[in-house]
């Protein structure tokens, strides 16, 4: 059991070296709500999503850049 939690410790990446994010991910990066992420990734123009199948993950760099120009959300 031990062994397993000091795997999985190894295992886990920081969010700011993770080049793609979870909604639920992005929010606690950004202190954006994940309703107003999904309402953000929902478009068609949006330069920072990468649809997996039905799954939805956020491009953090491209993120990043969105949020720097970015007035409001």
């Amino acid at each position: 059991m031990e062994r397993e939690i000091t795997l999985r410790k190894k295992l886990e990446i920081p969010i700011w070296e993770k080049s793609n994010l979870t909604i639920e991910e992005a929010a606690k990066y950004s202190g954006i709500g994940i309703i107003k992420l999904r309402e953000m990734t929902e478009r068609s123009d949006c330069p920072f999503v990468l649809w997996v199948g039905r799954k939805r993950l956020i491009k953090r760099r491209e993120f990043d850049e969105y949020i720097v120009k970015a007035f409001s959300v």
